[in-house]
């Protein structure tokens, strides 16, 4: 496994490097999940280093174009289909317009956005169509056509997850030729590799079996909807990064690497680990003005007070000495939810903790947890869908916050949490690993509770171990304090981004 060297190596060269991130969404734009953040603040991140940083996201119609006001740089796009079929349009007709922020906004990172209304502005949300695969080849090979007539272009385009995956194809095969993009230099970020389109890749028949080496099909081909562009981001881009280094690791076994293990390990001298960071800056104690009281780690007797407004607020017994649990996550089989099924009530009836869970997804976790909520009022506290702000009431007020994933590639509220004070209970795998310690009673080192096996038996070990130390304030006030001290800033990550880019330019 590829290890990023921390030593940056600068190359004498006048102008900064040039960068372009392309993704499906980047907050405060569009954002449905943690892509979305990652693209908010990866490319702020480098920024403040000296790179020079963009980034290109489709223009969907929940854009406010009030708040965001855009600028056309280019009115006529013609992207090919590479269709043969005279009855179907040989070209699709885009825009691109360009959003440049303002002195003194939260982000200085120019944003492109390809329009299209039948493909983009038509819909009502990202994902979920049976055309995704047309709509993400669209926005590849739009902004490669952009490219070709911009007068900016990237050193490094760094594209992310499947809906991406078609550019790098794109750029060593249709475009191999072109004077201009055949310089540029690709990484491609896995976020996810379980999501690898919008078929099942676990049930494939040999004859839909995408080689990832075809030519990509034509737009409205329906052989499109069958084409691993996952696979084919890990073929065909310069390097491969997962956004953590356990993960990177781990999809090189059969178990986490989702039919695409064999691939991986040839490809293992291109695939990098870099974890997500945190925004430390919005994501502050301190001065956040979404909790009840702020706090810092010299005043944590305060954070008590944000232990009671989550109480009341999620309608339970209020009592400081009570151990509050809490879940931040979506409702699917990834998060480890089912862990919970042989436990929760045990852990409410007979060691009268308390839990609260913010979360959307699956109806089965919702109708268990809808059940519990009924049969402990007081106990158990449900907001069973997303949620912007509820999320900061429990980093800021739980005692322990449960992230028992069957996989995580990074993981966020882990770190989200222990940046609040919250004590994190995690499996060991993914980003999850590398980012919380076991903690050792013997010396009193770690920064929270990890348990290995996925069964219901290890998760209420490592609860019962929490639960017990949590007995004794000065070892529980020393463990939060050490959670909190916990550096996961995406100053660190960008340098290691940084050091990737500048080995490829080295190529």
């Amino acid at each position: 496994m590829p290890i990023l060297a921390n030593k940056i190596i600068f190359f004498k060269k006048k102008t900064p490097l040039k960068v372009l991130f392309v993704a499906t969404e980047s907050s405060p734009y569009i954002s449905v999940g943690g892509l979305g953040q990652v693209m908010f603040s990866l490319p702020r991140a480098l920024k403040k280093i000296g790179v020079d940083v963009r980034i290109f996201i489709p223009k969907y119609g929940s854009l406010d174009e009030g708040q965001y006001p855009l600028e056309t740089v280019e009115k006529k796009i013609k992207v090919p289909t590479d269709t043969e079929i005279p009855e179907q349009p040989q070209f699709l007709i885009c825009k691109v317009k360009k959003y440049t922020p303002p002195a003194g906004a939260l982000s200085n990172v120019p944003v492109y956005f390809l329009e299209n209304k039948e493909y983009y502005e038509k819909r009502a949300n990202v994902y979920g169509y049976a055309d995704d695969p047309l709509r993400f080849i669209l926005l590849s090979r739009g902004i490669l056509e952009f490219l070709k007539q911009s007068n900016w272009t990237p050193d490094i385009i760094n594209c992310n997850d499947w809906h991406t995956g078609a550019l790098p194809n794109y750029l060593k095969t249709v475009y191999k030729d072109d004077p201009k993009l055949s310089k540029i230099a690709t990484v491609f970020s896995i976020h996810n590799l379980y999501h690898q389109g919008i078929f099942d890749h676990r049930f494939v028949s040999e004859l839909d079996f995408d080689d990832g080496k075809s030519p990509v099909a034509s737009f409205f081909s329906e052989r499109l909807t069958k084409q691993n562009f996952m696979k084919r981001g890990i073929i065909y881009a310069d390097a491969i990064n997962t956004v953590s280094e356990t993960y990177a690791q781990e999809i090189l076994t059969k178990d986490y690497g989702e039919r695409l293990d064999d691939l991986l390990r040839e490809e293992r001298t291109r695939l990098f680990g870099i974890l997500n960071g945190l925004d430390y800056e919005e994501l502050n104690p301190q001065t956040d003005k979404h909790i009840e009281v702020n706090f810092d780690i010299s005043s944590l007797g305060k954070r008590k007070a944000n232990k009671i407004h989550l109480q009341k607020e999620f309608n339970l017994d209020v009592s400081e000495k009570i151990p509050v649990l809490g879940m931040v996550t979506r409702l699917d089989e990834q998060k480890g939810i089912d862990l919970l099924f042989p436990i929760l009530e045990i852990l409410v009836s007979e060691f009268g903790i308390e839990f609260t869970i913010v979360g959307g997804g699956e109806p089965k976790y919702r109708t268990f947890l809808e059940e519990m909520s009924k049969k402990f009022p007081k106990k158990i506290g449900t907001h069973l869908m997303s949620d912007s702000i509820l999320p900061r009431h429990i980093f800021a007020g739980t005692d322990l916050l449960l992230v028992p994933s069957k996989f995580e590639p990074c993981g966020i509220t882990q770190m989200e949490g222990m940046r609040y004070g919250a004590v994190p209970v995690v499996r060991k795998t993914g980003g999850l690993a590398d980012t919380v310690k076991d903690f050792k009673p013997e010396n009193n080192q770690g920064t929270g509770f990890v348990f290995e096996k996925f069964s219901s038996y290890s998760l209420f070990g490592a609860l019962i171990r929490a639960l017990e130390n949590y007995k004794y304030k000065k070892t529980w006030n020393d463990l939060i304090k050490r959670a909190m001290k916990a550096d996961f800033s995406w100053e660190s990550s960008a340098q290691k981004y940084l050091s990737l880019y500048q080995k490829l330019l080295q190529k």
